[in-house]
């Protein structure tokens, strides 16, 4: 079991004994000051006491309420996709966190392969990744990622994803919970998606949707769940059925911030997970990791090698040679509340980009969700 698994085990309260209580213990105390500095902060922003960048340019935020992940890729592409379908132009504007000394992370790899033709900079500074990307292309909106916590520019919309799994980060914020700041800041969100609706029951879900209304009454309320869609290998990058994964085995890996959540997508795939191995969120893969991934899954008599697209695109396939992986395609699909959130993508944008026939958005936007 990998840090990461350790921690959400401890945090969450399934691994039991006085250790971990002791353990839990401190993990509230440090709770304390990293809330104190994240509720400084956002008083600061709110009295706008702290510099706020505005663009003439509209802007929607994608963004988390907790640590790990959402789903946030899909949704992404979902709205490039959307606009797209609207014959207007996005830009996406990332921190690009784990990039290093390559200049670009997994997930700029992974949105080129999803979204060749969309211009994407990564930059902590979002301010300044904003005027470079205007200076060079033209587009009619910007799609800011992971920027929910990001202050420092203004937005149209926020919307936050919440993992129906673990929708409220066990009830703390770091390092004692996984939530990145309190819950009561929901109040800054216009939208907010449940992803992988289908993980929980239907009266789990409305206990969801009734705790954040509570908060904040105002929001538009959706519903998603991750849809696999096709198999691409790495040895070909081309997309395959996936139904040809039904049934059989698999050795699965990932280096994404919810392991169990591919899991138990691969399960929905009817996929017999032989093992699966963790990697941290954002890891870059060694030949050392390529030859012990391709000898476990010998060992294990797995049929195939399975990671997520975020995985794929970092992967060498030299290093592969023996046994190429295939990544799992996912594409967001709603369960509910579609219709009302395109309404208000569109009301909240139409004073300054023409989107014409709000009626018919719904409709544009499934086709471009189903042909992903």
């Amino acid at each position: 079991m990998g840090m990461q698994e350790r921690f959400y085990e401890l945090v969450s309260g399934r691994k039991t004994g006085i250790t971990a209580a002791v353990l839990r213990s401190v993990l509230r105390l440090l709770e304390v000051p990293y809330r104190s500095v994240v509720s400084a902060r956002n008083l600061l922003y709110d009295k706008r006491m702290l510099p706020i960048y505005r663009s003439s340019m509209p802007i929607i935020s994608v963004g988390n309420l907790t640590l790990g992940g959402t789903g946030k890729s899909p949704l992404v592409a979902w709205l490039c996709k959307f606009f797209m379908g609207k014959n207007l132009h996005p830009g996406l504007i990332s921190r690009g966190y784990g990039k290093g000394t390559h200049h670009v992370n997994d997930e700029f790899m992974e949105m080129s392969h999803r979204l060749p033709n969309i211009p994407h900079l990564q930059d902590p500074n979002r301010a300044e990744a904003i005027q470079k990307l205007l200076q060079t292309e033209q587009v009619d909106l910007i799609i800011l990622d992971d920027a929910f916590q990001h202050r420092q520019v203004e937005r149209n919309i926020d919307i936050v994803l919440l993992d129906a799994t673990a929708p409220f980060g066990f009830g703390h914020i770091f390092p004692r919970g996984t939530l990145r700041e309190p819950l009561g800041n929901l109040k800054r969100a216009d939208i907010v998606l449940l992803t992988r609706s289908n993980l929980v029951p239907e009266a789990e879900r409305q206990k969801i949707r009734e705790q954040v209304l509570a908060i904040n009454p105002n929001i538009t309320w959706g519903e998603t769940i991750h849809m696999p869609t096709s198999l691409i290998s790495l040895e070909s990058l081309c997309d395959e059925p996936i139904e040809m994964i039904r049934g059989q085995s698999a050795l699965a890996f990932c280096g994404i911030g919810n392991p169990s959540a591919f899991q138990k997508t691969l399960e929905q795939c009817g996929v017999r997970v032989e093992k699966l191995v963790p990697f941290p969120d954002h890891y870059r893969y060694t030949p050392s990791d390529a030859r012990e991934l391709v000898q476990a899954a010998k060992e294990l008599g797995a049929k195939f090698l399975l990671c997520t697209m975020k995985d794929l695109v970092k992967l060498n396939r030299s290093d592969f040679s023996e046994f190429p992986p295939c990544a799992i395609a996912i594409d967001i699909q709603f369960t509910a509340g579609e219709s009302e959130m395109c309404k208000r993508v569109s009301t909240l944008i139409s004073g300054s980009i023409n989107i014409q026939g709000i009626s018919q958005l719904g409709h544009v936007a499934t086709n471009s969700a189903s042909s992903s």
